[in-house]
């Protein structure tokens, strides 16, 4: 056999041998991913964080390992912890979900887990990372809603960060004084304390508003929205303050909430014990 002969009959058998590794790799991949799936479901996160990892080793294209992967390593992010090691896993978590989206900008999964990540690491132990981590939050699902107008989810977090930072904000402005929040629009404080806040707070209070009718309207027995609702236009009472009939029409639409947030809450639970046996779903619209 000549020397071109030759070079072209070890090439065949180099490319397939190539072929019969990669088409072992693809198997041991998927032999992985199924044993990280029974170690998810049987809550043993590190181990199925380890069997992830090695199927996307073996098979870097194999469609959801990379989502399994980011999606394990977020059930290890410990909510409210800022110890180093919670926040590299966090940003572990994030990393493989954004290269989920590198090849789908609008998987909503990944960008729902991506906020919700940032929602879960807000720690108040460090106010000022926390700010910074719930406007992460928000932005991430204002991109969810942005593929997904109706999620009802997204439009509710957004609303409850809106009224955590208003609220953190007026106590941030009482305290100095003194004055601790009657709930009630504090009629009573000075006005160089409530006539600044309205300032800060009305775009956070009318975007909560907003955000969270849209959740009841696409979710009509979401009661965790309509108890932020409630809040929320305490919080409004706040933002009225010196005007004595607005305040009484906010606390009146507070009250509104409270009740119809406590029947539809009756109401979900009734329905949920009288339901059948097997799957049933939550008034968040999750699996049970």
């Amino acid at each position: 056999m000549n020397g071109p002969a030759r070079n072209t009959a070890l090439a065949v058998v180099l490319a397939g041998m190539v072929l019969s590794m990669s088409g072992c790799n693809r198997l041991a991949a998927r032999d992985q991913l199924n044993k990280g799936v029974d170690a998810y479901k049987s809550a043993k996160y590190e181990e199925a964080i380890d069997h992830f990892q090695k199927a996307t080793q073996l098979d870097p294209s194999l469609p959801m390992a990379k989502s399994y992967l980011a999606t394990a390593l977020a059930q290890n992010v410990v909510p409210g912890s800022d110890t180093p090691d919670n926040l590299k896993t966090a940003q572990q978590a994030i990393g493989m979900f954004q290269e989920v989206l590198d090849k789908d900008p609008t998987d909503v999964n990944s960008l729902k887990q991506i906020a919700a990540i940032y929602f879960s690491i807000a720690s108040p132990s460090n106010p000022k990372q926390q700010r910074v981590n719930l406007e992460y939050a928000k932005t991430w699902q204002k991109k969810v809603l942005a593929v997904d107008p109706k999620d009802p989810e997204a439009a509710y977090t957004i609303g409850v960060i809106d009224w955590t930072e208003a609220h953190q904000n007026l106590l941030g402005a009482l305290s100095p004084e003194g004055i601790n929040d009657d709930g009630e629009g504090n009629p009573k404080a000075p006005k160089k304390v409530m006539e600044p806040l309205k300032a800060e707070n009305g775009p956070l209070i009318e975007e909560a508003l907003q955000y969270l009718t849209q959740a009841v309207a696409n979710r009509a027995n979401y009661d965790d929205a309509m108890v932020y609702l409630n809040l929320v236009y305490r919080s409004k009472a706040d933002q009225d303050w010196g005007d004595v009939g607005a305040q009484k029409d906010d606390m009146a639409k507070s009250d509104e909430w409270r009740t119809k947030a406590m029947g539809t809450r009756k109401a979900n639970e009734e329905k949920k014990d009288k339901g059948p046996g097997g799957i049933t779903m939550d008034s968040n619209g999750n699996m049970k």
